[in-house]
Order: structure tokens, then sequence, then C-alpha cells
């Protein structure tokens, strides 16, 4: 019995940091930049769209988070 909870318990934790890092690694893909903010800036977007909409009426701009960008250009 205790080998099979060890098993399950295994399981489930790999399961779950398989599953959260996927999940980390997009939500930081763009950043919000601008005066206010410096360089890289506020990095929490996962998509461009959602930057854009942060920026919208403000003198900020979105870029691509450095942690990514030389992934992007291979």
């Amino acid at each position: 019995m205790h080998r099979l909870l060890m098993a399950a318990l295994s399981v489930s934790v790999l399961v779950t940091i398989g599953a959260a890092s996927p999940a980390a690694a997009a939500r930081d893909r763009y950043c919000l930049q601008g005066h206010r903010w410096g360089f890289p800036g506020n990095c929490q977007f996962s998509t461009r769209r959602q930057c854009m909409a942060s920026a919208s009426g403000t003198r900020a701009h979105c870029g691509i988070n450095p942690r990514y960008a030389p992934a992007r250009r291979q």
C-alpha cells in the first residue's frame, strides 16, 4: 500500500511540474516598454494583443521579452 501511495504521489508531482512549465513560459512573452517601465519593461503579457491593449492611450509600446528574442531569430 505504501508503494502504491508513493507511486501515485510521484506521478502527480511530475504531471503538475510538466503542466506548469509551458504556462509559466508563455506568460511573459511580451513586454510593455516606455519611460515609465524602462527596459525590459512590464513583461507579464502572453500575447501582443494583451500588451497593446495595456499600451493604448499611453506613450508605451510593446516588444518581445529579451529573454525570448534570441530563440525567435533562429
